[in-house]
C-alpha cells in the first residue's frame, strides 16, 4: 500500500481534537517526512512501513517538550491507529490523503 503524500491527521486527546498535515515518503521499509500543527513543522524520525502498517515519532516543543510515538495502518486514502504520549497513555487517529 502506497503512503507517499501528504495525510490530513485528527488526533482526538484530552485537551480536544488536534489538526495536523503530515507528508510522507516510503523507501524500502523506512518513511521519512515532516509533521506540521499550529505552524510548527518538524522532522519524523525512527518512521518504518511494513505492508499496510506505519509507524513513526516527532518531537514538538508546545505546549511542552513531548516525542509522539504514532503506529497505524493505511488503508486506502485514510489511516488509522494510535498516538503515544509516554506516561500520558495513547489516544487516537485518524488520517485522510489531501
Amino acid at each position: 500500500m502506497a503512503v507517499d503524500g501528504n495525510w490530513n491527521l485528527t488526533t482526538t486527546t484530552p485537551m480536544g481534537e488536534r489538526q495536523t498535515t503530515l507528508s510522507l515518503k516510503a523507501a524500502g521499509g523506512t518513511l521519512t517526512g515532516t509533521q506540521s500543527a499550529e505552524g510548527n513543522t518538524a522532522e519524523i524520525f525512527d518512521g518504518t512501513v511494513s505492508g499496510d502498517n506505519v509507524s513513526w515519532k516527532v518531537s514538538i516543543d508546545k505546549p511542552m517538550p513531548l516525542t509522539l510515538e504514532f503506529t497505524g495502518a493505511v488503508s486506502g486514502d485514510s489511516m488509522s491507529g494510535e498516538m503515544g504520549i509516554g506516561p500520558m497513555g495513547s489516544f487516537p487517529f485518524t488520517g485522510a490523503r489531501a
